[in-house]
């Protein structure tokens, strides 16, 4: 078994890959700004192009808003069977260097090439020839981060995006690390961020201050995460044979919240965002469950299960409102609201949850929305 110090692991982010495809596969929408999603009036994007991110349009964006940012914004509605085709595509590339990959989602993996099938000695070469062949054979860009972890190599392939390659050897990754912006660390969401920044953590120097204790203190299980990130250490193997069991989304709010009408907007936003999650990775699920977190930090969680897999985003949306008002009683007032999907459709799916949770069972990232 090669040991943690010594892996060198890929990982590979295709360049806003819906966004591309329809670019590429279009040749009038290229170099223009686009969204793909569901337009400017209840839509949501699920990808922007780069012309586009220029005015700030970002995915899970409402359509309004980034219509607003970008007036000459063209909606283009999503190919989920193209994107999953190319995705293939791209992924029998990786096979050719390794067996060992561990998708995210469609368009981003790792890929542990200590010992490739080519026998190529160094990562950063591997890297190098997969981003040439995916070139090569689907004409669409990819960004790849080397390290000897999984944390680093997600942090870097997102450093010089897009069609960029980003090497961060053992020795370099502390000097890295302290140098990086915190909204920068792959795990730290916008609220966390903002509360960091509040206790004056800027940069990775300013976090490695605090004893795991008083991260601990101040974010919980977490705590233990970001003190080991920021030293570089992220022992975790990349792991071929994961299986799913459910696809979720959180958000944490902003403030504390009470009433159905002040809860209702937030959770009809969030299942925007939560069936985008379900389309991008193909798997419904037979059961749909609301997570609430009350102010005390009590947990409540209800569900409702069919005899079918529910794919129709006006169910999910009815199921969701009515378990919010069953429950609404539950509590005084709520600061955090999630949606789960589980008895899944695939469940043995090699897909890491999109949510891509950091937590302290496994250090995958949850994305505070």
């Amino acid at each position: 078994m090669i040991s943690p110090q010594k892996r060198k692991i890929v990982h590979i982010d295709m360049d806003a890959f819906y966004a591309s495809v329809e670019q590429r596969d279009n040749p009038a929408l290229r170099g223009k700004p686009i969204a793909v999603g569901g337009g400017e009036n209840r839509g949501v994007t699920t990808t922007a192009s780069y012309e586009a991110r220029k005015y700030g349009v970002r995915s899970a964006m409402p359509g309004y808003m980034a219509k607003k940012l970008c007036p000459q914004l063209i909606f283009v509605p999503p190919r989920f069977k193209v994107y999953q085709e190319v995705s293939q595509q791209v992924r029998s590339i990786f096979q050719e260097f390794t067996d060992l990959i561990e998708p995210l989602s469609l368009d981003e993996a790792f890929l542990d090439v200590s010992k490739n099938k080519p026998g190529i000695q160094y990562g950063m070469e591997v890297a190098k020839q997969i981003m040439q062949k995916v070139y090569q054979e689907t004409n669409l860009t990819c960004s790849a981060g080397v390290s000897y972890c999984k944390f680093l190599a997600k942090v870097a392939s997102g450093y010089k995006k897009p069609n960029g390659l980003t090497v961060i050897r053992p020795h370099q990754a502390e000097a890295f690390l302290e140098s990086l912006a915190i909204g920068d660390f792959f795990g730290v969401g916008k609220v966390t961020a903002a509360k960091m920044r509040n206790l004056g953590i800027h940069t990775g120097a300013d976090l490695k201050r605090f004893s795991k204790l008083e991260l601990a203190q101040r974010f919980g299980k977490s705590g233990s995460f970001y003190y080991d990130i920021v030293r570089g250490i992220d022992n975790r193997p990349v792991n071929a044979s994961r299986v799913r069991k459910s696809v979720g989304i959180e958000r944490t709010l902003e403030e504390d919240l009470g009433s159905m009408d002040d809860i209702e907007p937030i959770l009809i936003s969030l299942i925007d965002k939560f069936y985008l999650r379900l389309q991008k990775v193909d798997n419904f699920g037979r059961t749909i469950s609301l997570k609430l977190k009350t102010s005390d930090f009590q947990i409540i969680n209800r569900s409702v299960s069919k005899d079918y897999f529910i794919k129709s985003k006006e169910e999910i949306s009815r199921l969701s409102l009515i378990l919010l008002e069953e429950n609404i009683d539950s509590f005084d007032t709520i600061r955090l609201v999630g949606l789960t999907a589980s008895n899944l459709e695939k469940e043995q799916d090699h897909l890491l949850d999109l949510q891509l949770r950091l937590d302290l069972k496994d250090y995958e990232h949850r994305e505070e929305e």
